[in-house]
Formats: structure tokens, sequence, C-alpha cells
């Protein structure tokens, strides 16, 4: 766990709500001036606090229509058999998320789809027939009320 204080605390909260923020403007929120500023920036960086910056886009006007989260089951839970479902998993570019689990569910994927037919298309032409799956359960979501990425550092 990275050893942060108030002011590195204050750049990750202003990061997390405006990634697009310059360097000035950052500087300004945070009480310091631009120079110490990208420093404590680049070292978070360099730690690897802040993995990276990304725009935030509308599936729905790109035309994905259909967000579903998958809960698969595997045949074995044996290493060799998580890796290559993972492998399997990030060469699928409608699947946004994978995250494994503890329980009885070994993985829940989000997945976008860009209609109910292309999703069905999906399921079952590259989900369901995966490296070691044995069942899939799935659920579409209605809608999103929340959607806040990063951590809470309040």
């Amino acid at each position: 766990m990275a050893n942060l204080d108030a002011i590195d605390r204050k750049l990750l909260t202003e990061l997390q709500r405006e990634g697009r923020v310059t360097n000035v403007e950052l500087a300004h929120r945070v009480g310091l001036t631009a120079p110490p500023c990208l420093r404590r920036v680049r070292a978070l960086e360099e730690e690897g606090v802040i993995r990276g910056y990304h725009a935030e886009l509308d599936p729905a006007s790109l035309g994905f229509s259909i967000t579903v989260f998958a809960m698969v089951s595997l045949k074995s839970q044996a290493e060799s058999a998580l890796r290559e479902f993972e492998a399997a998993m990030n060469d699928l570019p409608e699947v946004r998320e994978v995250h494994m689990l503890n329980g009885e569910i070994d993985f829940i994927l989000k997945i976008v789809s860009r209609d109910l037919q292309s999703f069905q298309e999906f399921l079952t032409s590259k989900l369901t027939p995966a490296p070691n799956v044995a069942s899939v359960k799935t659920s579409l979501t209605i809608r999103n009320s929340k959607n806040e990425p990063g951590v809470p550092l309040e």
C-alpha cells in the first residue's frame, strides 16, 4: 500500500474526478505550483498508484445497447484451467471486465453487446464453448444508477 499524504490524496481525488485536467489547474486545485504537482503525479504513476487515464464512453451512443453480467462456473479450478479461461476472455473484446470470485461461481464477467441477438450469438459461439466452462448464468442490466470508477479517498 502506498504511503500517501493529504496532497497526494487530493491529487488522486481530482484526477479520478477529471483525468484530463491540466497540470496547472490540478496544481491550483490542490494548493501547489505546477512543477511539484507534476513531480508528485509522475511519482504516483511510477509507483503504480495511477495505472492509466481513459475516456469514459457512452456505450449506447456507440451502438452497444446491452450490458450483461455473466456468472461462469468452471469444470476445474486448477491454476492452469483458471489461467486458460482468463486468457480466452482477454481475447474477447465484448468482455469488458473479468473478476475471479470466491464461492460457487468462479468468475463474473461484464459483457457489452449491440443487441440481444448479438449477445445470444456471443454466448453460444464464444463464451459457452470457452476452455473449461461448465455453466454460464446471465443477467441483462435494466439500468445503471451508479458508475463510480476508482476508490473512495475521503
